[in-house]
């Protein structure tokens, strides 16, 4: 993507907190919340911020590019955190917000997420590789804050097809998840399946055989899956382990999960063509606007094997979405405000209701009596980073030019499609990260 930074920001052309400000997003179920935010904004400051949706993504990001050059660039973005934030920042489009927030203000974001939206070394490294899409980010800055959080690997099922099938509690294991599937699957043989986006392939992989595959292993043996020591990789007893125990959830698949994008996967889900869905706790927002009943939902993080090296295993929250502030603007002072307004905990806690999302901020011993009972039941499975806390957000123990797409074709290969077994999709797997770090290695 290429940008210039020549937008003149906010669209009015005016300057002072009097001026309406205003917030594109690329998420219509946010939009809603954003606007009930932006109410209470104005009832508190008198400064009116107009928020439009842009969807679907490609439409967000064909227009966001325009109005760079055209110089329409609004004062305020909602952004993928580690996305959009970075690449305009690149591009200076984006305003560094690193001395604009105060230490009070930081408090209000869980210290998990905190630094979400801000260059580490790492990034700034990676900044400097050819052909990189966010090539003029500097170290240190912070591009954006946290809007949303959340986690992959979250296991979404219809709770009155579970009871019918004698199933009224959520699994705690692999195994009961298992048996969860099949017991449904027996009085519901024509939707009584799971799906998941598996059109894009790195779904299967990373939203639900990875956290399976922690729980198994544990931390480091788990990483070590990814890197080139035959003794450990996805070619050893460990890789074929994981694999194998993987292997079992084939006979559930909803017949074509295969040819299903991420959207249509969750649309099946809430027509009723399915009754278990693997999503993220971000899923919920969708299903709902596509009128599924949130009540009939039952919600769990992908289980453990009861025999793993895991058995209480948790989900590391990561920021999802951000907010940015336009380098341009001519708003800035005003857009501080509106960022810091929607930060503080009763703004995000309204927000996160209204959006059926999580904010990034602490909900206390007992979320579901903030949140209620599904967001709260998802929240529950957040852990602090630790041994036994898988964080899908970390990618540190792979190589730079990992795919996790062609690794999860190569999944796929063994389950839904039944082309290989787990012993040579193992060595598939091996070998193509093995050329990764071939590459990186020179």
């Amino acid at each position: 993507m290429t940008l210039t930074a020549c937008a003149s920001g906010g669209g009015d052309a005016g300057s002072g907190d009097d001026k309406p400000l205003t917030l594109w997003t690329f998420k219509q179920t946010h939009a809603t919340a954003l606007e009930k935010t932006a109410e209470d904004f104005k009832a508190k400051t008198g400064i009116t911020v107009k928020v439009q949706a842009i969807t679907p993504d490609d439409a967000f990001v064909t227009k966001t590019q325009a109005a760079a050059k055209t110089g329409d660039f609004p004062d305020l973005l909602e952004v993928h955190s580690r996305g959009e934030d970075f690449t305009f920042g690149a591009a200076g489009l984006l305003e560094n917000l690193a001395d604009k927030i105060t230490p009070e203000w930081d408090k209000n974001y869980l210290e998990s997420v905190r630094n979400e939206g801000t260059v580490t070394a790492a990034d700034f490294k990676s900044s400097q590789e050819t052909g990189s899409k966010i090539a003029g980010v500097e170290e240190g800055q912070r591009l954006s804050v946290p809007l949303t959080i959340g986690t992959f690997g979250i296991v979404y099922a219809n709770k009155e097809r579970l009871a019918a099938a004698g199933i009224t509690e959520a699994p705690k294991t692999w195994e009961d998840f298992i048996a969860a599937l099949d017991a449904v699957k027996k009085t519901n043989p024509d939707n009584g399946g799971v799906t998941i986006g598996l059109k894009s392939p790195s779904t299967g992989l990373e939203w639900l055989m990875q956290p399976m595959g922690f729980g198994e292993l544990g931390k480091e043996p788990f990483e070590a899956l990814f890197k080139d020591d035959k003794s450990k990789n996805w070619s050893s007893a460990n890789g074929t382990k994981v694999l194998s125990e993987y292997n079992k959830i084939t006979p559930y698949w909803m017949p074509g999960s295969q040819t299903l994008d991420i959207d249509q996967a969750d649309l099946s889900f809430a027509q009723g063509k399915s009754s278990f869905l693997v999503g993220g706790t971000f899923t919920l927002s969708f299903l709902h606007q596509n009128g599924f009943d949130t009540d009939n939902l039952m919600t769990f993080p992908v289980p453990p094997p009861a025999d793993g090296a895991v058995t209480d295993l948790a989900l590391a929250p990561f920021s999802l979405t951000g907010l940015s502030l336009s380098s341009a603007s001519k708003n800035k002072d005003a857009a501080l405000k509106f960022i810091e307004f929607v930060s503080e905990p009763e703004n995000a806690k309204k927000f996160s209701t209204n959006a059926l999302d999580l904010a990034p901020v602490d909900l206390g011993a007992d979320p579901s009596t903030e949140v209620g009972p599904v967001l709260g039941a998802m929240m529950a499975a957040f852990g602090e980073a630790g041994p036994n806390t898988y964080n899908p957000g970390d990618t540190s123990y792979r190589p730079n030019q990992y795919d996790p797409g062609d690794v999860g074709a190569l999944l796929m290969n063994m389950t839904p499609l039944a082309q290989t077994d787990p012993a040579q999709t193992g060595a598939k797997m091996a070998e193509l990260i093995d050329s990764y770090w071939a590459t990186q290695k020179g």
